[in-house]
C-alpha cells in the first residue's frame, strides 16, 4: 500500500483546510484508516480514525468538534476536514493504515503499518 497525503497549507487561525489521502496498491478499503500529526519537537500524536464502512469514528479530545474524518471507499481515499483551526494545530499531518484489522481506539502509531509522506499544516495567529 502506498499512501499519498495532500491538502496542507498556510491558514489563519479560525480558518479551514481539507486534507486528502489517496491509497494505491493493496485495497485500502478493508481496514480502518487514521490521521496523526507531529508538531516540531513533539511526538507523533493520534488525531482521528474511521472504521471500514465508516460506522465507527474516534477523535482525539483536542480536535473533537472541529475536525471531521471521512472516507470514500470506492475511491480509496480518506479525508480530514479541519475547521476552526488554532496555532496549536500546526504540524505535519500523516495518514495511516494498519496491516491487520483492529479498532478505531487503537491510537498508538505502533498500531499502524502504512504511512503517507505527510502534509504540512501551518496555522498563523
Amino acid at each position: 500500500v502506498q499512501l499519498q497525503a495532500s491538502g496542507g497549507g498556510l491558514v489563519q487561525a479560525g480558518g479551514s483546510l481539507r486534507l486528502s489521502c489517496a491509497a494505491s496498491g493493496r485495497t485500502f478499503t478493508s481496514y480502518r484508516k487514521a490521521w496523526f500529526r507531529q508538531a516540531p519537537g513533539k511526538e507523533r500524536e493520534f488525531v482521528a480514525a474511521i472504521s471500514w464502512g465508516g460506522a465507527n469514528i474516534y477523535y482525539a479530545d483536542s480536535v473533537k468538534g472541529r475536525f471531521t474524518i471521512s472516507t470514500d471507499n470506492a475511491e480509496n481515499t480518506v479525508y480530514l476536514q479541519l475547521n476552526s483551526l488554532k496555532p496549536d494545530d500546526t504540524a505535519v499531518y500523516y495518514c495511516a493504515a494498519p496491516r491487520y484489522s483492529g479498532s478505531v481506539y487503537n491510537t498508538s502509531p505502533q498500531d499502524y503499518f502504512y504511512w503517507g509522506q505527510g502534509t504540512l499544516v501551518t496555522v498563523s495567529s
